[in-house]
């Protein structure tokens, strides 16, 4: 029975490390902001929308569109993150490095950023960290409307880009992306069932 014991939920199993677990979201909210910089400023070079996330001085001027500039993109994404209250009128750069030095953040502010991301990026490619994207689907499953949680209600959702998977029964398998847009209210199309594996 000692031996069953190691694998059940607050355990005696043996101790690990467990000093990277955190409930501050501010670095992943960091680099939403950066992905949304990128957005805001017409970079179409998908190479250069990963690798500003990671580090701001790493997008590429050359990469950037002139004629992509829209002005108010980085208010809207502001206001729909629900940012604009603390960040309003500042670059987006600056609100990012605020955010990274700043307080803790928490994962409903981490998930308004990423809707908001997704949805100024349109058909443009957003690099989100894996954790990122799993993190906020299984923030918004409990939070997505009803409708929506019916669908994948007793389903496993499995992102086939990113790794991860929670929950049980049926599998739903999809890129990350199309699994956030469903549970925050993007997009309409649900992970499709797939057979498991």
């Amino acid at each position: 029975m000692s031996d069953l014991s190691r694998h059940l939920p607050l355990s005696n199993r043996p101790p690990q490390d467990e000093t990277s677990v955190s409930t501050d979201r501010r670095g992943a909210l960091a680099a939403v902001v950066r992905q949304a910089d990128a957005l805001t400023s017409g970079a179409l070079d998908a190479d250069a929308l990963t690798s500003s996330a990671l580090d701001p001085s790493a997008l590429d001027p050359s990469a950037l569109d002139s004629s992509a500039l829209n002005p108010d993109a980085a208010a809207q994404f502001l206001a729909e993150a629900r940012l604009d209250r603390e960040f309003a009128g500042r670059p987006l750069p600056e609100v990012a490095d605020a955010i990274a030095a700043g307080g803790g953040r928490s994962i409903r502010a981490l998930t308004d950023a990423v809707r908001a991301a997704l949805s100024l990026a349109g058909d443009r490619p957003v690099d989100l960290d894996p954790v990122t994207t799993g993190s906020v689907a299984l923030y918004a499953i409990g939070r997505a409307p009803f409708d929506r949680r019916a669908v994948v209600g007793g389903c496993t959702l499995r992102a086939t880009d990113d790794g991860w998977e929670f929950g049980r029964g049926p599998e739903r398998a999809a890129p990350a992306r199309q699994i956030l847009e469903f549970l925050l209210a993007l997009g309409d199309e649900p992970p499709p069932l797939t057979t498991r594996r």
